[in-house]
């Protein structure tokens, strides 16, 4: 099961990787940071959609070790 479909594994400040609407046909990854959460519910089968800071929009696939769980700062 990916970790992207579950919205209590996705924070503000994480860096994951999301499809964007139109790479949707190729599933061309797009990697950033969380800047919104736009999906209210608490599970999606396709992923979690949110805003990376660059302003792109697209469901969560990958989540990437964040600054908190990795000691990196």
């Amino acid at each position: 099961m990916n970790a992207g479909n579950t919205r209590g594994n996705i924070k503000i400040g994480l860096n994951v990787g999301i499809v964007l609407k139109q790479d949707q046909g190729s599933g061309k990854i797009t990697n950033g940071v969380v800047k919104r959460i736009l999906t209210n519910s608490s599970f999606h089968p396709h992923g979690i959609k949110v805003q990376l800071q660059d302003g792109h929009v697209g469901r969560v696939k990958e989540i990437y070790a964040s600054d908190a769980t990795s000691g990196a700062r």
